[in-house]
């Protein structure tokens, strides 16, 4: 059965009973079946390990370890929508950060779909608009006001909000606490893992086996200038010859090696967006049913645009996790139909266009959207906050 954006808006309507829509996919290491893979670690060293059941018919739990978590997987689809604006039309508010000596690695622009708390993300609140607080003006206020069941403003300006979730937390307790539910949650995990206490061992080389107990003096947020010995450096304190970047450095103990790839029987990718939580959707409540279903099968079809840009082929995860999918099921959950064609990229991108012709058709207000991107500045408050953290160095 092929997926149709008629099928998704009845699917998407107040009196369905469609649940939602799921996708299982196979993953398999570019290097090969069983080959290690990196999961993310955390703070201390570890992985996200778990024990879930498989099926009904399991005698135990499976050992897992989470590669990629609910959150990151979220961002990577909302990166990947970005990467795709150009073909979607979807809409963007962007913070200039030009004016600001900032490091080469950290962004001059920082998009809206970059933004970790979406619309309610402290960035927002702090901006301007032109020479007004952006919080103040029309687009700021219905931003800040807008819930899941008066949400026309957030389809028309932040969709990743309503599909990915928010929670308006950052403008105090007396003001809007908002929060909406994920509606589309992806995980990739790793089952049956050989080993999850493997280590790193290794030397970091020198060529000239500098002597690293030496002492130096350096400031630790500039280290292109430093001395030998204790001599004065601004803002310096004493320091280590290895910290320079010299001398050969072991990795033989199990505190200073760091975790080690793992091999695993399956790495699978399980997404699945809700039906029943975008149900909760509505555009007010003068809005109707047509319009909300067609509001939300766009929803749909923007997060299917997501995962193939991002999923539907070989992808890499971070240094050590690169997969490429090997076999995906789509099931429309609650349905009597039979499986669902996995979408590749384009067929998702025509899919969104359909679904974006029915969704104006109905009257979906798509404001944003088709437009050039809404510019903010920070405010004084926040520039100051940006320069106290980001010093300018002397060349």
């Amino acid at each position: 059965m092929q997926l149709s954006a008629e099928g998704l808006v009845v699917a998407c309507g107040d009196d369905s009973v469609e649940a939602a829509i799921s996708m299982r996919t196979e993953l398999e290491p570019v290097s090969g079946p069983g080959q290690p893979v990196k999961p993310a670690v955390y703070e201390g060293g570890r992985y996200q390990i778990d024990r879930r059941w498989r099926n009904s018919g399991d005698v135990a739990p499976t050992e897992v370890v989470v590669i990629d978590n609910v959150a990151s997987q979220a961002n990577r689809l909302e990166a990947a929508l970005l990467k795709t604006r150009a073909l979607t039309g979807l809409p963007e508010l962007v913070l200039d950060l030009s004016s600001f000596d900032l490091p080469p690695h950290l962004p001059r622009v920082l998009s809206s779909w970059q933004f970790p708390h979406r619309h309610a993300d402290a960035y927002v609140r702090d901006a301007l608009l032109g020479d007004e607080p952006f919080a103040k003006t029309a687009l700021g206020k219905g931003l800040v006001d807008a819930t899941a069941q008066n949400a026309a403003v957030l389809l028309a300006w932040f969709p990743q909000s309503l599909l990915f979730g928010y929670w308006q937390s950052h403008l105090g307790k007396k003001r809007s606490q908002s929060k909406h539910a994920r509606a589309w949650v992806s995980e990739i995990v790793g089952w049956a893992p050989a080993s999850t206490e493997t280590r790193v061992l290794g030397l970091k080389g020198d060529a000239l086996n500098l002597n690293t107990d030496e002492t130096v003096t350096s400031n630790p947020d500039d280290r292109i200038e430093w001395e030998f010995g204790k001599a004065k450096v601004e803002g310096g304190k004493s320091d280590r010859l290895s910290e320079m970047g010299h001398g050969q450095v072991p990795f033989m103990r199990e505190v200073d090696a760091t975790m080690a790839g793992i091999s695993f029987r399956e790495v699978v990718q399980n997404s699945t967006v809700s039906l029943a939580q975008l149900r909760r959707i509505s555009l007010g409540s003068d809005s109707g049913d047509a319009r909300d279903a067609a509001a939300r099968a766009l929803l749909v079809a923007m997060g299917l645009v997501a995962h193939s840009s991002a999923f539907g082929r070989g992808f890499a995860l971070r240094s050590g996790a690169d997969l490429q999918p090997v076999q995906t099921t789509v099931t429309l959950v609650g349905s009597n139909e039979p499986d669902f064609v996995p979408l590749a990229l384009d067929g998702a991108l025509a899919l969104f266009a359909e679904c974006k012709v029915i969704a104006e058709a109905a009257g979906v207000s798509l404001e944003g959207w088709d437009a050039d991107s809404v510019v903010l500045t920070p405010k004084p408050n926040l520039a100051k906050a940006i320069e106290s953290t980001w010093l300018k160095l002397d060349d």
